[in-house]
């Protein structure tokens, strides 16, 4: 090959690779962000993390008195029969029993409470579905929140936002101090009106459908609902060997939540508690 055109072929050659890197994606893309600035971006969507539980938290303060006849909520953990509700729902009851379909009632077999916190496992020997709990990771301020369960007596949700941490303090029957999360409501049961009694015991799902944690106060005045924290209900269920077994869950949107709070009802994954203090 002459001179010239080596020269020529050299120059054509150098033309092309020229084209080809300014084409292509990476050359000059930027640098990806570092993980931390991603983190830190999602946390500000999000809001900030949900602080340590403090002695400066807000105080709900509730009188425990003697028990009665009522009715609460519960969830499945697994498929042997565990259930999750509320202490003050069962605490002092004769006969409890889980209504598995319109006045069909299941007997509850044998009950623990926590000492410590307002939580009681019911057993009844099987369960169809559990739900899938998440209880390790961390919770945003201003995380949406689902509360599932039969308030007055019948199938009815709402819609939270979580606002911080407090501590429940309880008086009279009973008393104690423990950390609660408080939750801020931003929708309900079309038609669901006045106090939400009988959703206590029931679950706090996230928007995936995962259980963050059980309802067991609320407060109209201030229109909030209160759960326990996560870690007390972790304790709990570790302390008494209990099983977990992740059920179905369904996604939650505050655009639509009443169908997948049927499902879970429908499963039988949220059930109605019966409490008779006088069987």
């Amino acid at each position: 090959m002459r001179s010239f055109d080596w020269l020529i072929y050299v120059g054509a050659l150098g033309l092309m690779l020229a084209v080809i890197f300014a084409l292509s994606p990476e050359a000059d893309a930027p640098a990806p962000a570092p993980e931390s600035e991603f983190a830190e971006e999602f946390a500000e969507q999000m809001g900030p993390l949900l602080p340590d539980p403090s002695p400066l938290d807000e105080m709900v303060l509730v009188q425990v008195g003697e028990p009665q006849n009522g009715i609460g909520t519960a969830f499945a953990l697994n498929e042997r029969g565990d259930w999750l509700t509320a202490r003050h729902v069962v605490e002092g009851c004769a006969k409890v029993t889980l209504e598995v379909a319109p006045g069909n009632y299941v007997p509850v077999a044998a009950i623990a409470v926590d000492d410590g916190h307002d939580l009681a496992l019911l057993s009844t020997g099987r369960s169809p579905y559990p739900v899938t709990l998440e209880l390790a990771s961390p919770l945003n301020i201003g995380t949406k929140g689902f509360a599932v369960g039969f308030p007055q007596g019948q199938p009815g949700e709402l819609a939270t936002e979580l606002a911080g941490r407090s501590r429940l303090v309880t008086r009279g029957r009973r008393e104690g101090d423990a950390p609660i999360l408080a939750w801020n409501e931003i929708g309900r049961t079309e038609g669901l009106n006045g106090t939400l009694g009988g959703i206590s015991g029931g679950p706090m799902f996230d928007a995936s459908g995962a259980v963050r944690g059980v309802v067991i106060a609320e407060s109209p005045r201030r229109g909030r609902i209160y759960t326990t924290a996560p870690q007390s209900v972790q304790d709990f269920l570790t302390k008494l060997d209990v099983e977990l077994q992740p059920g179905p869950a369904d996604s939650f949107e505050l655009s639509g939540y009443g169908t997948p709070s049927d499902n879970a009802r429908r499963r039988l994954q949220v059930v109605k508690v019966t409490c008779e203090v006088v069987p």
